[in-house]
């Protein structure tokens, strides 16, 4: 059912501009693609180093203690139990966990001096997510949102996808806020499941092309009636999203960009047959068919007890998902315009706790960033000799984000309106984080 509101009142959608009240499309009917994350923005002028960028997002905050920044010299209450092992960066040690990551560290630059000031899940995610401070409910629009609004479609991907989904721990983080559903990520599903496909671009069983020019149909018909209705602009705005929207759908490129299917198998194995292993594969489908933002979610870092029965687990999958990607990026020729960062919202307590697990600190964490022209094999920035506190260079969230927007070409400073009217500028502060570049 289409509910169309010819309504006069008016509302900001996200890139700004006056409408009045959108059409609601729901599902968009039988072709059940979502208009509110269709809806293209106007591309920006800058020059960028990036096409693409590809997050990500250890959420629940992984321990640098016990993967990045090892502390051996350390009491054994600090140091946890692994050991460091060396690494294609001479001097540099890491993980015993990480021995595939150990391989490709001469292609990344390992940022260990992350750095905020706040240990609750939502907030800190919410911060590092957007680079600005805010509730732990969301008040600023996430960067994949932002880069939606900036970058619009390339081709007929959506700019802005989630793998699985996005980001969660009580609710939903790391949304578009206000700058509404249309700058929202396009949720992937898990590419790991039997018989992976795409909700919104899997035709219905039995929908033969004869049906699908029919449903196109309908919508020129719904297009005409819009263009009789005077004085709606919203009317007039929706031939353009409505026709995106069933191009999606029986879009070669679309399909193509999720089929992950078609990827070799002996490929799919050295990603690794897990939920992330498969993500990450997904991402350098995403990106090498013209998606601007990916957001690889990779929870369940959260160790308050047993960190290193949960650590046993989960660093030997990032460790076979990561690497591949990094490699499989720079062997496709694509590392070079993808800007990857490997993070999450904060480090972990230096002491391990009475229950053998690692609270949630905010003051020191590491992150990885690769590609778009990053240096290779560089570390950047120190912690104490207890991995405590920032001695050296630190990078807060709005750096990470500024960095982003920089890569691509989208101006940090600019301002948007918000849906009352209000100009906000993108970042509040930051800068680039240059030494990733020299």
């Amino acid at each position: 059912m289409l509910d169309l509101s010819l309504s006069t009142t008016r509302h900001r959608l996200c890139d700004g501009t006056s409408r009045r009240s959108f059409l609601r499309i729901g599902a968009l009917g039988p072709l059940g693609l979502s208009l509110s994350r269709l809806m293209a923005a106007d591309a920006p002028g800058r020059s960028a180093r990036a096409k693409s960028v590809i997050l990500v997002y250890l959420g629940g905050g992984i321990s640098h203690h016990d993967s990045f920044d090892m502390k051996p010299d350390a009491v054994e209450q600090i140091r946890g139990k692994y050991k460091g092992i060396g690494t294609s960066v001479p001097g540099l040690k890491i993980c015993e966990l990480l021995p595939k990551t150990a391989q490709i560290m001469n292609k990344v630059t390992l940022v260990r001096s992350g750095t905020h000031e706040n240990d609750h899940h939502e907030t800190a995610s919410n911060w590092v997510l957007s680079g600005r401070f805010g509730s732990a409910f969301g008040d600023h629009p996430a960067i994949g949102a932002i880069v939606a609004r900036e970058t619009g479609f390339s081709g007929l991907v959506p700019p802005y996808v989630a793998v699985p989904k996005n980001p969660s721990f009580t609710w939903e983080l790391g949304k578009s806020v206000w700058l509404g559903g249309r700058c929202e990520s396009f949720k992937a599903g898990n590419p790991n499941d039997a018989n992976y496909r795409v909700r919104d671009l899997a035709q219905p069983a039995g929908m033969t092309p004869e049906v699908l020019e029919r449903r196109k149909s309908l919508l020129a018909a719904v297009d005409q009636l819009g263009a009789k209705v005077k004085g709606s602009d919203a009317m007039a705005t929706y031939d353009e999203f409505s026709r995106k929207a069933a191009e999606m759908v029986l879009s070669p490129q679309a399909q193509t960009a999720f089929a992950i299917e078609k990827e070799d198998a002996a490929l799919r194995d050295e990603y690794g047959r897990t939920e992330f292993g498969q993500s990450a594969l997904l991402a350098r489908r995403l990106v090498e068919n013209g998606v601007r933002f990916v957001t690889v979610n990779y929870a369940g870092w959260d160790h308050h007890n047993d960190i290193f029965k949960g650590l046993d687990a989960k660093l030997p999958e990032f460790d076979q998902g990561y690497s591949a990607l990094i490699r499989d990026l720079d062997q496709r020729g694509l590392l070079k315009d993808t800007l990857v960062l490997a993070m999450g919202e904060f480090g972990r307590t230096p002491k391990v706790n009475d229950k053998g697990g690692r609270d949630h600190w905010g003051r020191a964490g590491s992150m990885i960033w690769a590609g778009a022209g990053v240096a290779q094999g560089k570390i950047i920035g120190a912690t104490d000799k207890n991995g405590a506190f920032v001695t050296e260079r630190p990078v807060r969230p709005a750096d990470v984000a500024w960095t982003i927007y920089d890569a691509l070409g989208i101006d940090p400073a600019k301002e948007l309106l918000t849906p009352e009217g209000r100009p906000v500028s993108i970042l509040a502060e930051g800068a680039t984080i240059q030494e990733l570049y020299a």
